[in-house]
């Protein structure tokens, strides 16, 4: 019987044979190929394979304040509505383009007069409790929203519309007059029904849901860690695996509650948390000269200092409030104030919804002086003793003095100063007075109890400005609170309201603009940005549709830590990710 030698064998007599120097040789020469093959394998393998999320990775945020209301219908506060983002979902949600996509909705439809909005259910939706989401559920929570006794701060986005159910997985919206920017509503968090519905008014906000929800979003309670005294101090969220739009990559999310934005920065610092927002432009700042990520982009929201003519008789006068407007040194502001996080601002229109910012550079001494001489060539005079201008009509002394309100805030504080400051170059007497913001709201914008008003505006999304300044809004619960009446901007603003096309609308409030702009309705401050400091190791966040801080978790599911490579061809199509 013959037997045959090993190519293996065969290389280690082979081996054998070579002297001790050719040895050497042969072993480097052959680990130098062991070493080529291994990184040529790499670098091919990173050329025909793409990193894809995975699952994997926490985050842990700070929060100021503490959740009493995680349900949709009652949120009232960041903390609130931060966890309300992540647990629960609508029948429509924004995309990280900012674009209105269906969540629970699987389709829709719109009838032609605008009037009746047809929403179809996904069949495979349920609640993070495995219950299916219904009809029942949808026509549930806009009851609910409706019901004044329940005292829900979305209820005026409902106020008159109908709805109803046609089937388990229909429900069809009736509203009395077109309103294209209807479908914003429906981005509203759906409860469950069958844990609410005997749940009656009384008891709506005492429930143990508020604290324990149960939503159908991308993310669910997981635990609470409390005080002694029941106080929470951290909620921790991981994915809801059923969540219609793809199981989210990031295995937890925990948010932790202080009591102050010093807090905050401390517990940060110290590493107890990787994550804050809604910081003071600062603190941001420095953060950002440490090292830190930080994150900005613009709100869709418009300070300024609104005139109120009926309080103060000066403001009556058109070179009064030209005067004002024309001396307002914006881009000090932004800078000092806000630190660059913003931008000086001299429209009603903020730039995050209209475009590039309005250019304010101008010479403020030189402003000044020209504001003084309109003032005089309009019959206004110094007073020989405080410098206060002041003008006699029909025997009666009308001074350009008056108090500005705002919020004891420290970037509106220190704004306020530098507005004084300004003005009282003008040769106005200018005082300010400062409040609480729940006393602001209840004790002097809701009574129009101002001289002017120093505040900010949320137009939001939808770009509807009728509640800012059609005339019909100048009472509460109005925000008009320029008190501004203008029966051209009226009409444009109604347009505006019931027109369609984005286009359209966005031309109707550019002519509006200019009618504000021409009779000098408030003086325009700045639109602020939105400060979001995060780990350098998360993707996939996109901040392009933030109008309120929580709105940062709009595409939670999509953001992730770890990643896998994949070949090319087993890569997901980006054409069919949400």
């Amino acid at each position: 019987m013959r037997y045959r030698i090993g190519s293996f064998e065969k290389a280690a007599r082979a081996l054998t044979a070579f002297s001790l120097t050719e040895r050497i040789v042969f072993i480097a020469v052959a680990g130098i190929f062991a070493v080529s093959t291994f990184f040529l394998l790499v670098e091919l393998n990173t050329a025909l394979t793409i990193p894809v999320p995975t699952d994997g990775g926490s985050l842990t945020e700070g929060v100021i304040g503490v959740p009493r209301f995680i349900n949709p219908l009652l949120a009232i506060s960041d903390a609130d509505r931060d966890l309300t983002a992540l647990v629960y979902s609508g029948l429509m949600k924004v995309s990280g383009a900012g674009v209105l996509v269906g969540d629970l909705a699987e389709s829709y439809e719109i009838s032609e007069n605008n009037l009746m909005y047809t929403f179809h259910i996904r069949p495979d939706a349920t609640f993070q409790d495995g219950t299916p989401v219904t009809a029942e559920d949808v026509v549930f929570t806009i009851k609910k929203a409706q019901d004044p006794n329940i005292k829900s701060p979305r209820r005026a986005s409902w106020e008159g519309v109908a709805i109803e159910k046609t089937n388990d997985l229909t429900v069809v919206v009736k509203l009395k007059t077109p309103y294209p920017p209807f479908l914003e509503n429906t981005t509203i968090g759906i409860l469950p029904s069958h844990i609410w519905k005997n749940v009656d008014a009384t008891q709506f906000t005492f429930s143990q849901f508020n604290i324990e929800p149960i939503g159908s979003g991308p993310y669910k309670v997981a635990s609470v860690k409390r005080t002694a005294g029941g106080i929470p101090l951290s909620y921790t969220l991981i994915p809801f695996k059923n969540y219609v739009q793809g199981k989210a990559y990031i295995s937890s999310i925990t948010t932790k509650f202080y009591t102050n934005e010093d807090g905050l920065i401390d517990a940060y610092e110290r590493g107890e948390i990787n994550s804050i927002n809604s910081i003071s432009p600062h603190s941001a700042l420095a953060l950002k000269a440490l090292g830190a990520r930080v994150e900005s982009v613009p709100l869709p929201r418009v300070f300024a200092v609104f005139f109120n003519q009926d309080k103060v008789p000066a403001f009556t006068y058109p070179e009064v409030r030209k005067a004002l407007v024309e001396t307002l040194d914006r881009n000090r502001i932004v800078q000092e104030v806000l630190s660059g996080y913003g931008a000086p601002l001299s429209s009603p229109l903020p730039q995050s919804l209209f475009g590039a910012a309005t250019n304010t550079e101008s010479d403020l001494n030189a402003e000044i002086e020209s504001a003084r001489a309109l003032l005089e060539k309009n019959g206004w005079k110094a007073n020989a003793t405080d410098g206060v201008f002041e003008k006699t009509v029909k025997k009666v002394v009308v001074r350009l003095e008056f108090t500005i309100a705002t919020s004891n805030t420290t970037e509106l504080k220190a704004g306020a100063k530098i507005i004084k400051e300004n003005w009282e170059r003008v040769g106005a007497k200018v005082s300010v007075t400062y409040f609480d913001a729940s006393d602001l709201n209840q004790n002097v914008i809701r009574p129009r109890s101002y001289d002017a008003l120093y505040f900010g505006e949320i137009v939001g999304r939808d770009l509807d400005m009728f509640a800012f300044w059609h005339s019909s809004q100048r009472n509460d619960p109005g925000l008009n609170v320029a008190l501004y009446t203008n029966i051209t901007a009226d009409k444009l603003l109604e347009k505006a309201r019931s027109t369609a096309l984005r286009t359209d609308q966005i031309a109707l409030y550019q002519e509006f603009a200019k009618e504000i702009e021409k009779d000098y309705a408030a003086a325009f401050v700045y639109s602020p940005d939105f400060v979001y400091v995060l780990p350098k190791n998360i993707s996939g966040v996109n901040l392009s549709s933030v109008t309120i801080p929580s709105d940062r978790f709009i595409n939670s599911n999509e953001w992730y830590i770890e990643t896998d490579r994949v070949w090319n061809i087993f890569a997901p199509d980006e054409t069919e990710q949400n």
